[in-house]
Formats: structure tokens, C-alpha cells, sequence
């Protein structure tokens, strides 16, 4: 055999045992099936705490090793499988320490805590008639197919798996709205429906598909005070311990500040945060929204198996096809029950005629078995016509099989009794049949009845207002900027008359060079930017800014003002025509600037200087021109301070960006 044919068949043996192996780890591990909501252990466990059912509470591992008869795999998967379920608090009672959902703290060991199957997982998961069973791994046993499933197991658990090249996060639902849109499909009413969480907190849907999506999950968190907050629920998938870690990461980043946390949940969730002096609670719940696991986001994917093949629905198309099919097994089972009631109704009154006709006594003479079976079959025929249906051998041997003691203590005003009962039941189950919707409604109503308080809404849904980060990021770094070096960032220490200012990690810097350049760049630790860097400050919405600059190929000056200007990060912008003479003679942001601007001396000239009102120029845009201050040359700019009635004082230097003396280049 050549090299290529042994690598095609190493290829195809690959191929097959992979696509095994993903078919396997897709329908008998991770993903859930439709009919009855489970993933095979969860249906395992179900079903031998069936098997094993007495009433009485039974020891979880007594349990988990009857149920490793039908799951080929350890002890510990449906362990934990079980006590996942028995959480829910809907289909296994608990007796003992199950662990504790809201501090994710485990359960005790399998021999110490106790189980069984609530009534709720009673009334509503088993029927044997129903069921289709198969040999279990070991052809031992008998496992069911699917549990016939009467309510929504799949949307009232939810469910999460992970499969090869796929995956499952379905989320849980509300027990009393599951049903309440049942009965709104079997009216044919429109129905809208939210996840709910064992946890509580707040939900946002307003990015919710039905099903898929995406959601937001907010803790509720209440202020004591000022200075204390108290997280009261928390969101779908976390823990008060993964809580309480990421706000103390948060506050070692510095973005919130706390002086203590401490976690004091027992039966209801109670987290309690001191804040620090200055620091004040609203503020800070903004900051835990923004920084901690207080708000999480949720991404919803309903894939399920559906006819033995993954598949991606909707909510509304999977409650619809568990409301068809709890139609469907609920007419199974009246027209198995009417079979029995009719099949009962027969032999009542076969015995009745056996026993008031006295045919018993007809058989006394007869010496063979034969001569007795047909002797009570000629001693009913002239009685066909209240039966039922045609008398089988079955029918006469069983009557055959009745005891003389019993005939002899027949009732006759009993067994009408009896026969006039199995009558009516079987008028009540033909009626139903007849209107299965109003049957499934009643059905319905009755397990809302009885279960229905015993679940209420968790989950509150809400719209969220939007935290930004950069909004309530506490100030906690300074930028520096050393001119000697260079060098611009938060772990720059700035020289005494260098640029330094706060900010947040989430601000975005503008940095305006003396020649016009400008950048807009993140808050970095250290980064190079140049020696003739004029003004740096957080970008803000509508920063008004006073420039007058030189044109280096006219010598000429120009005063514009402009707002922030727009920017794409990191692409560098001018602000006037690139020259090697161009440069920035005065820069000050805000309103009512005024400056006094100084000419070169010229002989003819009334005065060398002007007082100039920014407020006077128009806003335009960064990138206009300007207007032209004179035609002479300005030699200096200083700002004039003060109020307007002091005018005429000595104008006082610009108290320069970086230069003491705050000289203009002339």
C-alpha cells in the first residue's frame, strides 16, 4: 500500500470517529431536548428517583449509584447534574445542605443530604403509557427516550451546554407566565415573554430576540446612606463572591473608591459597601454599573434537539410546540382511560350476568374444561346486546377465575352502583375528548392553582439608563508632560512649569503643538510626543478656543476661534497652513478673553498696539483661516486680566503656558 493510500484511510478513520464523537457529545451530553426540556443525566436521575420513589426522602447517593445504572459515565457528573436540578426548586425536593445558589458555595458530600421527586415532577413528568423506552448502555435496564413532559421544563430551567463547533444558553422563565401563555396559544391570543431569574435583580430586554439576543442583568443595590450601599439581588450567573471581587479589583484600579465590603448573605442576598470620605453612594452605584459584575451582559442562544438533530428556535416557537404536544399526550391519555373504563365497564357486567343469570350453575355437569367454556359463552349469548363489545376466551376464563366465596357475598345494589360510576366516567372522558382545547385549559389552570404561589416573579424588567464608563471614572491619574524629555503620560512626572492635569483612563487627550499640529490620543503611561507641545486637556464637547497665529510665508496674523475640533484618534490635524515660520502666538480657551497685541515699531505709526475682544470674532471652523489682525508684524501678545473698567492699566504678561515671563516668538 502506497504513502497516499494509508493516509486516506488515516484521514477517513479520523473523519468517522470525529463525527461520532461530535454526534455523541451533541445529543447524549450537551444539548437539551425539546419534548421533556432535559439533557440525558438530568432525565437519568429523573427517572430513577422514580424508580425508587416511596414517599419518603432517599439518600443522594443512593440515588446517583441506582442512576449510574442507566449513565455510562462517573458519579460525580450526576452529582452535580442532580444537585443543579434540585436548585431549581422545581421538579427534586431537598433535605440536608444542597449549597447556596447566591454565594456559590457547594453542596455536602452525596451520603450526607437527601432527595426526592416534588409533586410538582409527580403530576406532570411521568406516564409509563406515554413513554418510549429503550435498553440503557448496558441492555440491563430500560431508560425512557423522553420523560412526556406537561409543562415547559426547557424554558422554565433554561439550560447552558457546550458542544463540538456548537453551543446552548437558554435562559429560565417565570413557572405562572410559562403557563398563563399556554393557555393564551390555546386561545389564540398574542403573548409577550421575559426570562426570569432564581436570583432576582433588574433586566434589561430592549436588546432581547425572543429567545436570542442579547440581554443586560443589573444587581438591585439600595442606599443605607450617604455612605453606605447594600446589593440586595444580583444578576444571572454570578455570585456574591465574584461580585464581591470585582469591586474590590475595581476599587484597587481606582475607579471606585470603598473603604470596606462585607458579605453578609445567608437566605437573601446582602452585600454591604462603605464608601470613603468624599465619596458619595448615587455616584457610586453609577460606578459599581459601569466598573463591577453588578451589571452583566447576557447572550441568549436557544439551540436545542429537535427530532434527534440540533436546531436554533424562538421562545414563542418552543412554548407552541410543548403546547401542542401537551394537547397531544393529554388526548393520549383520556383515550387510554377511556380504553380502560370501557374495558372495565365490560367485565362488571360480564360478571353480573355470570353471577344474576346463574350460569355459574350451568357448568356443574360438565365433565371436560371445553364443555365449561362453551356452556358460559352459550349462557351469555342471549345477553350481547349489554355488553360492550364481542366476549373473547379471555373474558369467560376470567370469570371463570371468580371465587365462590365471592359469588356467594355478590352485591347485586353495589355492583350497580359500581357500574353506573365507570358509566359516568366514561361519558366525562368522551365529552372532553370532544374539546380538547378547553380540557388542556382546564388542566392548566389546575396546576397554576395548585403550584402557581408557590412561584412568583423574581426579575424585574426595566430600561436601563446607559452608564458610560468615562462618565463616572473617577479622576484618579495626572498627566504630566516633561518638555526636556519629551515625554507625555500619567506616570510622567511634569517639571514646575510644564503642563500636569487629572483624568480618567477613559480620556481621550487633545494635544496642540506650537506649530499648528494637533492629535487626539488615549491616556498612555509614558509616550513621546515631542519638545513644542503649547496646550493638552481631556477632550470635551465644545471647548471654545482663542487663537491668533503667525503665517510664516506672509509674516501676518490671524485671530480665529473655533470649538473642539473633530478628530479620528491618533491622525494628526493642523490648524493653519504647515510652514517652517507658521506658528500658535497666543492660545486661551473660554469666554471673554481680551489681549493686548503689540507691532513691530514703525516710524509713521499713531500706535504700536490694539487691544483685541475675542468675543467679537466669530466661531468658525478649525480649519478656516482666520481674519487678519493688521498688516504689520506682531511682535508680542500678552492677555489682558482684570475687569473692563481697568483697562487702561498695564497689561500684564501672558501668564504663559510653559514660559515664566509668557514672551511671544516675534
Amino acid at each position: 500500500m502506497d504513502l497516499n493510500a494509508k493516509f486516506g484511510k488515516l484521514h477517513r478513520l479520523f473523519d468517522d470517529n470525529f463525527i461520532e464523537y461530535t454526534s455523541y457529545v451533541i445529543k447524549e451530553r450537551a444539548i437539551p431536548d425539546i419534548n421533556d426540556g432535559l439533557k440525558p443525566v438530568q432525565r437519568r436521575i429523573l427517572q430513577t428517583l422514580y424508580n425508587m420513589d416511596d414517599g419518603r426522602f432517599q439518600k443522594v447517593a443512593n440515588v446517583v449509584g441506582d442512576a449510574m445504572k442507566l449513565h455510562p459515565h462517573g458519579d460525580a457528573s450526576i452529582y452535580a447534574a442532580l444537585v443543579n436540578v434540585a436548585n431549581k426548586e422545581f421538579l427534586i425536593e431537598r433535605q440536608g445542605n444542597f449549597g447556596n445558589i447566591y454565594t456559590g458555595d457547594g453542596a455536602s458530600a452525596a451520603r450526607y443530604i437527601e432527595c426526592r421527586l416534588s409533586p410538582l415532577s409527580k403530576e406532570t413528568l411521568f406516564n409509563p403509557d406515554l413513554t418510549e423506552y429503550v435498553d440503557s448502555y448496558d441492555g440491563r435496564m430500560k431508560e425512557p427516550v423522553t420523560l412526556p413532559a406537561k409543562i415547559p421544563i426547557l424554558l422554565l430551567h433554561g439550560a447552558e451546554g457546550i458542544a463540538v463547533g456548537m453551543a446552548t444558553k437558554i435562559m429560565p422563565h417565570n413557572f405562572k407566565e410559562l403557563l398563563q401563555a399556554q393557555k393564551k396559544i390555546l386561545k389564540g391570543k398574542q403573548f409577550v415573554i421575559y426570562p426570569d431569574f432564581q436570583k432576582g435583580g433588574k433586566l434589561d430586554v430592549s436588546g432581547y430576540e425572543d429567545g436570542n439576543g442579547r440581554l443586560k442583568c443589573r444587581a438591585t443595590i439600595e442606599e443605607k446612606n450617604d455612605k453606605t450601599i447594600v446589593i440586595k439581588e444580583i444578576p444571572y450567573n454570578t455570585t456574591t463572591q465574584s461580585i464581591i471581587d470585582s469591586v474590590e479589583k475595581a476599587a484597587r484600579a481606582g475607579k471606585i473608591k470603598i473603604q470596606s465590603i462585607n458579605d453578609y448573605t445567608a437566605e437573601e442576598v446582602e452585600i454591604e459597601i462603605k464608601l470613603a470620605r468624599g465619596i458619595y453612594s448615587k455616584d457610586t452605584i453609577k460606578a459599581l454599573y459601569a466598573f463591577s459584575d453588578c451589571e452583566v451582559n447576557i447572550s441568549p442562544n436557544l439551540t436545542l434537539l429537535k427530532d434527534n438533530n440540533p436546531t436554533t428556535m424562538s421562545v414563542e416557537e418552543v412554548l407552541r410546540y410543548n403546547t401542542d404536544k401537551l394537547v397531544q399526550d393529554l388526548e393520549k391519555e383520556l383515550t387510554i382511560d377511556l380504553s380502560r373504563y370501557k374495558d372495565k365497564l365490560h367485565a362488571k357486567l360480564l360478571e353480573q350476568i355470570f353471577i344474576e343469570e346463574r350460569i355459574y350453575k350451568d357448568i356443574e355437569e360438565c365433565k371436560t374444561y371445553k364443555d365449561v367454556l362453551n356452556t358460559v359463552e352459550k349462557g351469555i349469548e342471549p345477553f350481547l346486546d349489554m355488553l360492550e363489545r364481542e366476549v373473547t376466551r379471555d373474558d369467560i376464563e376470567r370469570l371463570l377465575e371468580i371465587r365462590i366465596k365471592r359469588i356467594s357475598r355478590y352485591d347485586i345494589n353495589k355492583h350497580q352502583k359500581e357500574v353506573k360510576g365507570i358509566k359516568k366516567s366514561i361519558k366525562e372522558v368522551e365529552a372532553y375528548l370532544k374539546d380538547m382545547v378547553a380540557y388542556t385549559i382546564n388542566y392548566i389552570d389546575g396546576l397554576l392553582k395548585k403550584h402557581g404561589r408557590f412561584h412568583p416573579r423574581r426579575t424585574i424588567i426595566e430600561t436601563f439608563q446607559e452608564v458610560e464608563a468615562r462618565a463616572v471614572a473617577l479622576s484618579n491619574l495626572t498627566v504630566g508632560y516633561h518638555r526636556e524629555s519629551g515625554l507625555f503620560g500619567h506616570q510622567v512626572p511634569k517639571s514646575e512649569d510644564d503642563i500636569g492635569f487629572p483624568c480618567s483612563e477613559y480620556d481621550k487627550v487633545l494635544l496642540i503643538h506650537k506649530n499648528g499640529q494637533y492629535k487626539v490620543v488615549n491616556v498612555e503611561e509614558k509616550m513621546f510626543i515631542g519638545h513644542d507641545l503649547l496646550w493638552a486637556g481631556k477632550v470635551e464637547d465644545k471647548i471654545l478656543f482663542n487663537m491668533i497665529y503667525r503665517d510664516g510665508s506672509q509674516n501676518i496674523s490671524y485671530i480665529k476661534r473655533f470649538y473642539t475640533p473633530k478628530f479620528i484618534l491618533g491622525k494628526e490635524y493642523q490648524l493653519f497652513p504647515k510652514h517652517k515660520n507658521s506658528i500658535i502666538q497666543f492660545l486661551q480657551t473660554g469666554n471673554e478673553i481680551r489681549a493686548r497685541v503689540n507691532f513691530v515699531p514703525a516710524a509713521r505709526a499713531k500706535t504700536n498696539s490694539m487691544r483685541v475682544y475675542m468675543d467679537d470674532y466669530l466661531v468658525k471652523n478649525p480649519t478656516a483661516i482666520g481674519k487678519r489682525i493688521s498688516n504689520r508684524v506682531v511682535r508680542r501678545i500678552t492677555e489682558l486680566t482684570g475687569k473692563v473698567s481697568e483697562q487702561d492699566k498695564e497689561a500684564q504678561p501672558i501668564p504663559g503656558l510653559f514660559d515664566k515671563d509668557a514672551k511671544a516668538d516675534t
